[in-house]
C-alpha cells in the first residue's frame, strides 16, 4: 500500500484563491504588500527586543516567539500562494504538499499554544505581581516556550505521518489554495476513520482546550482587574493584556471557522478567506497591534531604528 501511495499521487493540482482572472494582479499586489509586511514587522519587534535589555521579560519573550511563528507561518504560505496566482493551473508535488502540511500544522498548533501561555503570563503578572518574577523564573518561560514548539511538533509529525499512509486514488484537485488536512481527506480513497479521530483529538486540545485556558485566565485577569480601586489602576492593568487578548480573538475566530465547519459547498471558498485570515493577515496585524498599543516597544523601536522617532 505504501508503495502504490507514492507511485499513485505524483502532484496534487491546487485549485488556486480565485477564479477571476482580472483580479489576479490585485490579488498578486495584495499577497506580496501583506507578506513584506509581515516580514519587516515581524522582523523589527525581534529586533528591537533582543537588543534593548529593558524588554528582556516573560512576557516580550513570548513575544519574540510569536513573531517568530508569524514569519515562518506567512512563509510556508505565501511563496507558493504568490507563484500560483503567477500561471494557471498550478500544482504542487506530493512531497511539497507533505512538507507544507507539516509545517503549517506545526506552527499554527504553537501559535495557539502559545497565546495560552502568554494568557497565563498575563494571569500571574496582574494577579500575583508579587511573586511574578519569582515564578515566571527565565528557566521556567524556556521550558514553556520550548514546550510549545515540541507538542506541537509531536503532534504534527503523528498527523503528517498518519497522511503519508494514505492512498489518493481518485481526483488530484485540492479545492484550496494549500495542503490542509480537511482538504485532503476528502481526497483519499482508502480508509480515514483513524485520520479523522486524530484531527478531531487535536482540534479538541488546540483549539478548544486552550481557547478555554485562555478564557479562564481572563477570567481572573478581569475579576482581579475590578478590584482594582483606582481607575488609572485598572487602565494600566488593562493595557498590559489588551494587545494580546485582541490577538487571541482574531485568530480564534479564524482558527475555529476552518476546522469546525464541513469543508464543502460554499464554506470551502469562505474557508480560503478565512484561511488568508490566520495565515496572512494575523500574522501581519500582531506588529501593528503590539507596536501601536504598547509603549515600551515603541521606545525600543526608536533606539534601535532612529527613524522612527521622527
Amino acid at each position: 500500500m505504501a508503495a502504490t501511495n507514492h507511485t499513485a499521487v505524483v502532484e496534487f493540482v491546487l485549485q488556486g484563491f480565485s477564479k477571476t482572472p482580472q483580479l489576479q494582479g490585485f490579488f498578486i499586489a495584495l499577497f506580496l504588500l501583506l507578506y513584506l509586511t509581515a516580514l519587516a514587522g515581524n522582523g523589527l519587534i525581534v529586533m528591537a527586543i533582543c537588543l534593548n535589555p529593558g524588554l528582556h521579560t516573560p512576557m516580550y519573550f513570548f513575544l519574540t516567539n510569536l513573531a517568530i511563528l508569524d514569519i515562518i507561518c506567512t512563509s510556508t504560505v505565501l511563496p507558493k500562494l504568490l507563484e500560483n496566482l503567477t500561471r494557471e493551473g498550478s500544482t504542487i508535488s506530493y512531497g511539497g504538499c507533505m512538507t507544507q502540511l507539516f509545517f503549517l500544522t506545526w506552527f499554527l498548533g504553537a501559535e495557539l499554544l502559545l497565546l495560552t501561555v502568554m494568557a497565563y503570563d498575563r494571569y500571574m503578572a496582574i494577579c500575583r505581581p508579587l511573586h511574578y518574577h519569582t515564578l515566571m523564573s527565565r528557566p521556567l518561560c524556556v521550558l514553556l516556550a520550548g514546550s510549545v514548539w515540541a507538542v506541537s511538533g509531536i503532534n504534527t509529525s503523528v498527523n503528517t505521518g498518519l497522511m503519508a499512509r494514505l492512498t489518493f486514488c481518485g481526483s488530484q484537485q485540492i479545492p484550496h489554495f494549500l495542503c490542509e488536512f480537511p482538504t485532503l481527506l476528502l481526497l483519499a480513497c482508502g480508509p480515514t476513520y483513524l485520520n479523522n479521530m486524530m484531527v478531531v483529538f487535536a482540534d479538541l486540545f488546540f483549539g478548544v482546550v486552550n481557547f478555554l485556558l485562555t478564557m479562564l485566565s481572563y477570567t481572573f485577569i478581569v475579576a482581579s482587574i475590578l478590584r482594582i480601586r483606582s481607575a488609572e489602576g485598572k487602565r494600566r492593568a488593562f493595557s498590559t493584556c489588551s494587545s494580546h487578548l485582541l490577538v487571541v480573538c482574531l485568530y480564534y475566530s479564524s482558527v475555529i471557522y476552518t476546522y469546525f465547519l464541513p469543508g464543502s459547498g460554499s464554506s470551502m471558498e469562505n474557508g480560503k478567506v478565512v484561511t488568508v485570515m490566520y495565515t496572512v493577515v494575523s500574522p501581519t496585524l500582531n506588529p501593528l497591534i503590539y507596536t501601536l498599543r504598547n509603549k515600551d516597544v515603541k521606545v525600543a523601536l526608536r533606539r534601535v531604528f532612529p527613524v522612527f522617532s521622527k
